[in-house]
């Protein structure tokens, strides 16, 4: 089993989820936050809209999944498809090893935990 964290612009979620749905993705976790990397830094407008500053962090979202070793591929190449744009500040993608997947209500184990 693998994990794969994807940090992604968090308006592309919507059709992440959808393209995820449609490849057979089970499950996944999206936890919203800001990120300063590369990429172009927002410029936010302050007050009545008279004054503008670039902000130090985007915003980003991180989606988290555990899939069998033989969907890795698919699963990455889906994010991929789905939110590049060829600019730096994309995100990143991180693929890591489970040594174990418990279901908790019924408390399967390994690969039938995913399911």
């Amino acid at each position: 089993m693998k994990r794969i964290d994807a940090i992604v612009h968090s308006e592309k979620i919507p059709e992440l989820n959808e393209k995820l749905k449609e490849i057979g993705v089970g499950g996944f976790t999206i936890t919203d936050g800001k990120g300063r990397g590369k990429g172009e830094k927002p410029v936010v407008q302050s007050g009545r809209g008279t004054g503008k500053y670039v902000s130090e962090f985007s915003a980003r979202a991180n989606l988290s999944t555990v899939v069998n070793d033989s969907e890795v591929d698919k699963v990455v190449q889906t994010i991929l498809d789905t939110v590049s744009t060829g600019s730096p500040g994309d995100g990143k993608i991180f693929v890591s090893s489970v040594a174990e997947a418990i279901d908790i209500g019924t408390q399967k184990r390994g690969n039938e935990a995913l399911k």
